[in-house]
């Protein structure tokens, strides 16, 4: 053990001396004795991040999901806080308070647990729920280096590499350690009350119904999310929005079974060529969507795009490295764009391609769209926009599949699924919230981080906003690019090591 010790205070140590007072993912840090005090915090807080990726997270195990629930709430208590799960439906929600007697305000933060399922063979390493630390070679490939490589040169373009290291068991280690560094400088001034997600990546089904149930218990003044990347400059970001998601599935009918297009091509009616029409239809070659009045009460104000042009997006940029020569024309720039509901084809399927190609004339057609919802949007309104916009070109349209009544007496059929999963959420750069976290990135880094009023995708924050009725900010703690939701997902250990800093130093506001 005394060595163990030895080891850690001298690892400590050697970074203290070896490392600049220099942000790794951003530029120069303000506040170099918080930065000081998180160095010397590393070695643990490696350690204890390593000890929570090695709990698998799929939210499809529930055995797994009570392990690591255990975990958490062991890991509050150990720093001061009453923890249990909340009774719900689904998934356990974690919760935490820790309640000061004098506090006048309360912060509650949302935080995610669970993670997307793995397929070990796509992972370039054994395990992805054991993290594995690799440096880039030269030719951009990445290797594995012993952790030993941490105490040698602290390479902040290390990388910890496991499934969820970014989303979002990266925040949550950020946070505990984070809460360590507050409690060596007295109390909080508020009350602090955490609620730990473990159904995020299936939607949040059961969260709306909970958080209504629980509404005493998590009142609060204001909703702070640690989660997601940063604006993909990697400089720090606050964002004050999310996009809202709803989805709709669309099938066409073909003959009951796939057909020779031989024997049947120009007789059958082809369920891929309706289903490309039906569309085509919805959308200009330009990306914008024909149905009239989906984008209505969208619009970008000369006061908004004025706002909007702050955000150092290098669309030039943008586009070589996303591999197209001309945007979609919905707005004139990415901040414009996201600012409007989208309506998005995810996912096509009909009949067989490439190899397995066949020349058959296909039984079915099947569209998977999502669209994304901005605070303005009503996705019932959106879908039944679009059901509307369907039955116009003469479609028979049902949610369920037809009956051979209905198809001897239809000629064009859709089955219309539909789904609003959860709707958007956006709060003001002077609420308590947007307030707290661009103060404390401000003190951190000496400078204003970018602030974005709406992120593009989406996360399950609306249904406690529209209960608790409390504005809501994000602070991103984690690299741009980190694979989330893919095989290799990463942590870039500047940014790990930064972004304890960044979430002690909102939680260091006082209110």
């Amino acid at each position: 053990m005394k060595k163990v010790i030895n080891t850690i205070f001298l690892w400590a140590s050697t970074l203290s001396s070896l490392l600049p007072i220099t942000a790794y993912a951003s530029g120069v840090v303000y506040d170099k004795a918080l930065y000081q005090q998180v160095i010397k915090q590393t070695p643990q807080a490696v350690q204890l991040y390593k000890n929570l990726l090695s709990l698998p997270n799929d939210t499809h195990n529930q055995e797994d999901i009570k392990k690591l629930s255990s975990w958490l709430i062991h890991a509050f208590n150990q720093r001061g806080f009453e923890s249990h799960t909340l009774d719900m439906s689904g998934s356990p929600l974690v919760y935490a308070e820790r309640i000061n007697p004098n506090a006048k305000k309360t912060v509650l933060v949302y935080l995610q647990a669970d993670g997307q399922p793995v397929d070990p063979k796509a992972w370039q390493q054994p395990n992805p729920y054991q993290a594995v630390l690799k440096k880039q070679q030269n030719d951009g490939r990445w290797q594995v280096v012993p952790w030993s490589y941490l105490t040698q040169s602290m390479d902040p373009d290390l990388r910890i590499f496991a499934r969820s290291a970014a989303d979002s068991k990266g925040p949550i280690a950020q946070f505990l350690v984070a809460l360590d560094l507050i409690q060596q400088q007295g109390p909080l001034n508020y009350n602090l009350k955490v609620i730990m997600d473990t159904e995020e990546e299936i939607g949040s089904p059961n969260l709306p119904a909970a958080i209504i149930r629980h509404k005493q218990k998590l009142k609060a003044d204001m909703l702070l999310i640690f989660d997601g990347p940063p604006h993909y400059s990697n400089q720090p970001t606050v964002t004050l929005g999310a996009r809202g998601i709803a989805t709709v599935q669309l099938t066409t009918y073909g003959p009951y079974k796939p057909q020779h297009s031989g024997h049947y091509g120009n007789y059958a009616p082809n369920p891929a060529l309706h289903l490309s029409q039906i569309l085509g239809s919805m959308k200009s070659q330009d990306g914008r969507v024909l149905i009239p009045n989906f984008y209505e009460g969208s619009t970008i104000s000369a006061d908004l795009r004025e706002l909007l042009s702050k955000v150092p997006d290098d669309e030039q940029q943008l586009k070589q490295k996303l591999g197209f020569s001309v945007h979609d024309k919905v707005g004139n720039t990415l901040q414009e764009s996201i600012q409007f509901p989208s309506l998005n084809i995810r996912g096509l399927q009909s009949g067989w391609v490439e190899q397995q190609a066949r020349t058959i004339v296909p039984d079915k057609a099947i569209a998977e769209i999502d669209i994304r919802l901005v605070k303005e949007s009503n996705p019932q309104r959106l879908i039944s926009l679009i059901r509307n916009h369907i039955e116009s070109l003469g479609y028979y349209v049902i949610d369920r599949v037809p009956t051979h009544k209905e198809r001897m007496a239809h000629p064009y059929i859709v089955t219309m699924k539909s789904k609003p999963v959860y709707g958007a959420f956006r709060s003001e750069p002077n609420s308590l919230a947007g307030k707290m976290a661009i103060q404390g990135l401000t003190k951190f880094y000496g400078e204003r981080p970018i602030v974005l009023r709406s992120g593009g995708g989406s996360i399950p924050i609306a249904p406690i906003i529209d209960t608790l009725k409390i504005p809501a900010a994000i602070v991103p703690s984690v690299n741009a690019d980190n694979n989330q939701h893919s095989p290799n997902e990463n942590l870039r250990v500047g940014n790990f090591i930064e972004g304890i800093a960044i979430i002690a130093s909102v939680l260091n506001q006082p209110l």
